[in-house]
């Protein structure tokens, strides 16, 4: 029996903006399609004070997407950037969304963190 459709692979892409390394994601983030996103986040951080993740893209999170961005916020200064509702749920119902700094768009997260 096939595996089930899981929807499109998750695709990560990384850029410079300002001062800052903006990682950015595209398409569904749990335990299973989380190691790019991971491996480039913690790449960003060990070399980056500042790391912006572009979450516009990213319709669902789970919980594991939720431990990576406080693991990536203990390291570095974690910026996140366009949260779509589910994923704003999550940081909302635990509370995290004190704790991370959430901005609507890259362009503003960018411009934050240079000013």
């Amino acid at each position: 029996m096939p595996p089930p459709d899981r929807g499109p692979a998750l695709h990560v892409h990384q850029y410079a903006c300002g001062d800052s390394w903006v990682v950015a994601a595209a398409g569904d983030l749990d335990a299973q399609t989380l190691p790019p996103l991971q491996r480039a986040l913690e790449a960003a951080a060990m070399t980056r004070q500042i790391v912006v993740f572009d979450a516009s893209a990213v319709p669902f999170a789970d919980s594991s997407t939720l431990n990576l961005l406080l693991q990536t916020h203990r390291t570095t200064r974690l910026r996140i950037a366009g949260a779509q509702p589910q994923l704003l749920r999550i940081l909302e119902m635990t509370g995290t969304d004190a704790t991370l700094a959430l901005y609507p768009t890259v362009t503003e997260a960018c411009a934050a963190v240079v000013s």
